[in-house]
């Protein structure tokens, strides 16, 4: 099963057991550069669950480069922690690698001490709202000298490989892109010069590690960004950092400040592998594929069919670090889902906090968050069969207790069906493909169609009861609620019912914004029929486009704060606004709803009185919780546990960490 994944490659003189690598990825650990406990249980953690490679990174080469928030290896102070560091990776089972990082113009000036960072030419950088200074050429060879010392540093550290950054739009890019460099010396202007720079830092690492020490590179396989560099240019590229000495070559997509999702769910699973592919054809030394590889099918598959020597599995692994052993074991079933929601992870960063994963409750809490088998082991009833108690009754189950779930509806899963139903948003099933497997092999009887009543737990001989029993939408005590016209969101997600030619959505937050999107796409043209129009070229390209976005629905959005989605993730917010832009979803906000009678939405905006007909109108004003069996059982002589959005509504990471912390504290 998987043998390509699991078969053996070398890399210089280097053999790694598998083809799987876990890639350099920010997780903000610490503010002083520095590693510490919770870095060494983290990356000890991924080792230990069969990885073949475990990168450390970014590692910054200088202080401009990196800042406070990235981990730095510009001393010789620095060393000794990272030899303890490898010595565990090693120890656990993986080969532990290294990526140095500069950031040249994309460096935050907050995080340098407000200096002004590097950059091939002073050109004002979007994603770090800042002019940074054009280096000289004192600057290029400190930099490159930085590149070669880190890099000596790093193999005295005990890592068995070093890869140099070379994409996301840091340093070596804007000297390989038109729109970032724009210098007249030998470092500017022609491609030969462009990619002078990290082509004399390649070679300075390479003379710095020696001919069979393991060096690579990760490079995008297009910039994804107009006027910068494409996968015309980028096998050629390639080939240059190859002739300068790397040994394997990571590839991912483009930029931070490209308009074109990389990480989130609108990225289709293996996305990019193409881009692998486009590169591979053009080398001879090992590539890797990057970018929402997730399961071990796709990931073998991508390498019996040539599209890459290796492949990345980077918050894969932070959602499940035993992916590679369970995927030997042949139990795929069990891997605990990435869904690439980006809260846990890339809107952390984002927000300057520490990584997390909504669907992994120990990731980042290694050890604080341990299962131990229980010294006085309890029988347990789980009251709801959503993501909070199915993790609670796994979780308990596994530190020993007996436990039953009982869920009045016909299935498993609470409300992710509902949240899975808009568009892009089907990877929030795999929760359910994780949650059937585990009930399964902890063979946790599930009562389905069972409704618990407080005299039921009182007649049960159970010793502690974890109620999980959820939400319920909102509806809003505003006239016409109840006209046949007025939908809840939760209604239109689960049973997809017809929807008229004019809707309307009271409330933007994230799940009014989905709910208008999933209505807004009924009736556009199929992903299988756009390839099939566009393989016989049948008709003209912006003909397909109108198809694609202009849909049975004309929607609009009601919200009353001054801003939709305030609620949404800051990586993802642009891409969901962006789609309901081109769907033609118009969003009204300050605007208050008042009366949606007989399918007449009025508003108030400002001092603005108006009125509209819809034929359909869904609320989304969010869920208020159920506790009717917390209240029923507070004066009772019944030990219990409320988690999920029967505390309050939160979102699925609350309800999975709550469901564990409940049950290894039983």
């Amino acid at each position: 099963m998987y043998t390509n994944l699991f078969s053996p490659i070398n890399i210089n003189t280097l053999e790694i057991k598998n083809r799987i690598a876990y890639p350099s990825l920010g997780v903000l650990f610490s503010y002083d550069r520095k590693l510490n406990d919770r870095y060494h249980h983290f990356f000890s953690e991924i080792a230990k669950g069969g990885a073949g490679i475990v990168t450390v990174g970014p590692v910054g080469v200088d202080y401009i480069g990196s800042g406070i928030a990235t981990l730095g290896i510009d001393n010789d102070e620095a060393i000794p922690e990272f030899q303890k560091l490898t010595r565990s990776i090693r120890e656990n089972g993986a080969s532990p690698w290294i990526q140095l990082f500069h950031a040249g113009g994309y460096s935050h000036p907050f995080l340098i001490d407000n200096q002004t960072p590097l950059a091939p030419s002073p050109i004002f950088s979007n994603y770090s709202k800042t002019m940074p200074k054009e280096m000289n050429h004192e600057d290029i060879d400190t930099v490159q000298a930085s590149f070669a010392r880190a890099a000596m540093r790093a193999r005295e550290a005990g890592f068995d490989g070093v890869e140099i950054i070379a994409s996301a739009g840091y340093l070596m890019t804007q000297f390989l892109s038109p729109l970032k460099n724009q210098r007249t010396d030998g470092y500017g202007g022609s491609f030969e010069n462009r990619t002078r720079f990290p082509r004399e830092t390649i070679e300075r690492a390479r003379k710095a590690l020696g001919s069979d020490f393991p060096l690579g590179i990760r490079m995008a396989g297009n910039d994804f960004v107009e006027g910068s560099n494409t996968d015309l240019e980028m096998p050629k590229i390639a080939k240059i950092y190859q002739e300068a000495g790397i040994d394997v070559i990571n590839v991912t997509g483009g930029w931070h400040e490209s308009r074109v999702p990389q990480l989130p769910m609108e990225l289709p699973r293996k996305g990019f592998a193409f881009l692998a592919k486009n590169i591979r054809e053009n080398v001879t030394v090992p590539v890797m594929a990057s970018n929402r590889i997730t399961s071990p099918a796709e990931a073998d598959n991508l390498i019996q069919e040539g599209y890459a020597d290796m492949v990345n599995l980077g918050r894969v692994l932070i959602a499940d670090p035993f992916w590679p052993q369970k995927a030997a074991a042949n139990r795929a079933d069990e891997i605990r889902p990435c869904v690439a929601c980006s809260q846990g992870c890339t809107d952390q960063i984002f927000s300057g906090q520490p990584v997390f994963c909504i669907g992994n409750p120990r990731a980042s809490f290694e050890t604080e968050r341990t299962i131990y088998k229980s010294d006085s082991p309890k029988k347990v009833m789980v009251v709801g069969a959503g993501v909070a108690g199915l993790e609670a009754a796994v979780t308990a189950t596994q530190a020993g207790h007996t436990v039953e779930v009982f869920e009045k509806a016909g299935d498993i899963g609470g409300q992710i069906p509902i949240a899975a139903a808009p568009p892009h948003k089907q990877e929030l099933n795999a929760f359910l493909r994780y949650y059937r497997a585990m009930v399964h092999r902890c063979k946790i009887p599930v009562h389905l169609n069972t409704e618990v009543t407080p005299a039921f737990i009182e007649k049960s001989a159970f010793d502690h009861v974890i109620l999980a029993q959820g939400a319920e939408p909102i509806v809003p005590r505003i006239d016409g609620v109840d006209h046949p016209k007025v939908l809840t969101s939760w209604d239109v997600l689960k049973n997809n019912p017809p929807l008229g030619a004019k809707v309307a959505v009271i409330g933007g937050g994230a799940v009014g914004l989905e709910t208008a999107l999933f209505a807004a796409t009924k009736g556009t043209l199929s992903p299988e029929m756009l390839h099939f129009l566009f393989t016989y070229d049948a008709m003209d390209a912006q003909r397909l486009k109108h198809h694609m976005f202009n849909g049975s629905s004309k929607v609009t959005v009601f919200e009353m704060l001054d801003r939709a989605g305030k609620d949404v993730g800051k990586s993802t917010r642009w891409v969901l606004l962006g789609n309901l832009d081109r769907y033609g979803v118009t969003v009204n906000t300050s605007t208050r709803v008042e009366s949606v009678a007989n399918g007449n939405v009025s508003v108030q905006k400002g001092d603005t009185q108006e009125e509209e007909a819809f034929d359909t109108i869904i609320l989304a004003l969010g869920s208020r919780p159920v506790q009717t069996l917390e209240k029923a059982l507070e004066d009772k002589d019944i030990n219990y546990t409320t988690i999920g959005d029967c505390v309050r509504p939160g979102k699925i990471n609350d309800a999975i960490h709550g469901g564990f912390l409940a049950a290894i504290q039983l």
